[in-house]
């Protein structure tokens, strides 16, 4: 069941067939007996009415009206037309009268992400959906299925049906491997209920979940200017001086006093020059009236002026100088003092992120030192017999370590310091010793792969006896496992084995949780809308992630096309591209022309 909703939600999938609506059918009479109240949902793909020629609300609904209500003393249906797009379906859950229903039944919908059992006939020919749908949370079929612990039911054997959504329904839409876990409270979920657990975290959730979780370490340091790049500052800063210092010239020219302007052209003045003042240096005198300074930009300006006429303008002969063509207004081309930044006003706050422009203005207010956040310490490791590290020779049925270097590169974008614990073989108490020794020595834990379903038990076996550990299913692709908890305190991530998910994973989850812990402040990944230049498909219920690229078209707008194939295992098309893709769980299908949110990548990867 969805949060979103008051109660239970339960589905039957399966394909054209098989029987669904016949066996519904059949159900509902024994579920109605039982004193369930039945809300039902049926989705169709082809075009439908519900109403017949000729009565008066078809007319009116056809003659114009968007939305049909009819009404008599027994019931009353509301007719609405959806031209523009197909509803959504927490949309359509959300038109039941909750109040009145126990459950809401629906027959569809097979590719959205809720409870569903799966209904099988063999000599239908078509293939098993629970090895592809983690949503499915039982199996009714006319064979048996060995490679499951899904709990199975005879397709005809209705009353075992009934009961098991009865006992659905009775447990708040819970599926009975959430019962198992809820009286095995010894056990952490993760070790009854990782398998069969249906994914109903979104992005969001997950994103809050963790950073509700993790904490911002406090202890600050010390560092060069010339060493804070992409560390986070620990302290607000106030500018110790103002900025600019003094008033100075702001260009080449000549300084004079504004009581000598004079723009008529009937009298052009000419002025004595008395000195010239290069960068760095001053004129000690007072200008008086009819004398000017030549000066250069930045020196500082001479007592008793405040213009400065640019050099293009003026003519000069011998030791005097007139602005013959020059429309001269006072106060011009001068910088006063402070007047970028006024001493003890506020510079930066605590939090900013320190990057170039911020290095340069900390050094241009005379700083030496920066106080920053102290350095995360990210412990990382890759696990499994098959992974061999790079660089040596390749042995029979093992893979490159691709991964851990990945997010290396990610977290020192970042500037966290990286404590590599290299590759760990699948055994249960050399992983147990290693987290345990990272949970000491570091800050954070990253490993990946281990999480998914028929991974290797040794990453699960010793975080249960180590911390406290949540796996996952996230309404993603790619990226959908995800295991995160604490070892002694310390956060831990366990990301998914494939490459390009461990990098979308990276980026929705651990960069988050890794910037709130160095402290920096509102911060939020850049988001925004382009055209796509291609059909883009989704399956409803879930985020998609696609690897993009995108560019400025000749009309000036921003349009964005996907790399290519986009399998989780095409580290290739991370490479390739400049951007994600985000498709919304709402939506299934973007058509060429059509906006789409990108996230652009620069910087982050």
């Amino acid at each position: 069941m969805t949060a979103r909703h008051l109660i239970p939600v339960i589905g039957f999938a399966a394909y054209s067939g098989t029987g669904k609506t016949t066996l519904i059918e059949a159900l509902l009479p024994k579920l109605t007996e039982a004193g369930l109240r039945i809300g039902m949902l049926k989705h169709a793909h082809h075009n439908f009415d519900v109403d017949q020629p000729g009565k008066d609300s078809y007319r009116l609904r056809k003659a114009g009206a968007s939305q049909m209500l009819i009404s008599s003393r027994n019931r009353y249906a509301l007719m609405t037309e959806t031209p523009e797009e197909e509803s959504e379906f927490h949309f359509l859950l959300s038109r039941f009268d909750q109040q009145k229903l126990d459950v809401i039944l629906v027959e569809g919908c097979k590719n959205i992400a809720f409870p569903k059992i799966e209904l099988h006939r063999d000599e239908v020919g078509k293939p098993w959906l629970y090895p592809s749908d983690d949503n499915i949370i039982a199996i009714a079929a006319d064979s048996k299925v060995t490679d499951s612990e899904l709990p199975q039911m005879d397709i005809n054997d209705l009353d075992a049906i009934t009961q098991f959504i009865l006992n659905f329904v009775a447990s708040n839409g819970k599926s009975c491997c959430d019962n198992v876990c809820d009286k095995q409270i010894d056990k952490p979920a993760s070790s009854c209920c990782d398998i069969l657990s249906p994914a109903f975290l979104s992005v969001t959730q997950g994103q809050e979940k963790i950073l509700s979780l993790v904490n911002e370490v406090t202890e600050a340091e010390s560092c060069p200017i010339e060493a804070s790049y992409n560390r986070v500052l620990a302290i607000d800063v106030a500018s110790p001086v103002n900025v600019p210092q003094y008033t100075n010239s702001a260009m080449d020219g000549f300084a004079i006093r504004g009581d000598d302007i004079v723009n008529d052209e009937a009298e052009t003045p000419s002025y004595h020059v008395v000195a010239e003042v290069m960068a760095g240096h001053a004129y000690q005198g007072e200008l008086q009236p009819g004398q000017a300074v030549k000066i250069m930009t930045g020196a500082p300006m001479p007592a008793g002026a405040d213009t400065v006429i640019m050099r293009e303008q003026a003519q000069t002969n011998g030791d005097h100088v007139t602005f013959p063509e020059a429309f001269i207004k006072r106060g011009q081309n001068v910088r006063q003092a402070g007047e970028d930044l006024a001493q003890g006003s506020d510079v930066f706050s605590k939090g900013t992120r320190i990057e170039s422009a911020e290095m340069g203005m900390l050094a241009s207010l005379g700083f030496g030192q920066a106080q920053v956040a102290r350095q995360l310490k990210v412990g990382l490791f890759s696990t499994g017999d098959e992974v061999q590290a790079p660089g040596t020779e390749q042995k029979p049925n093992t893979i490159y370590d691709s991964n851990r270097f990945t997010i290396m590169g990610m977290l020192q974008k970042l500037g966290c310091e990286v404590i590599d614990y290299g590759i760990l073989e699948d055994n249960e108490q050399v992983m147990i010793d290693a987290i345990e020794k990272a949970s000491q020595q570091t800050d954070v834990i990253i490993t990946s792969g281990g999480v998914s379903v028929g991974d290797a038990d040794y990453v699960k076996l010793a975080l249960d006896k180590l911390g406290q550990i949540d796996f996952w299913r996230i309404n993603m692709r790619p990226g959908r496992p995800l295991a995160f908890g604490q070892v002694n305190d310390k956060p831990f991530f366990g990301l998914p084995g494939n490459p390009v998910a461990v990098m979308v994973s990276f980026i929705n989850f651990v960069e988050p949780a890794l910037r709130k812990m160095q402290g920096e402040r509102n911060w939020q990944p850049l988001k925004v809308n382009a055209i796509a230049t291609e059909d883009l498909r989704s399956r409803q219920g879930r985020t998609e992630y696609s690897r993009g690229v995108f560019q400025i078209d000749p009309a000036g707008r921003l349009t964005v096309h996907t790399t290519g194939k986009q399998g989780s295992g095409i580290l290739r098309s991370m490479s390739e591209a400049n951007c994600l893709i985000e498709i919304s769980p709402a939506v299934d299908t973007v058509k060429v022309g059509e906006s789409v949110t990108i996230i652009p990548l620069q910087g982050r990867i």
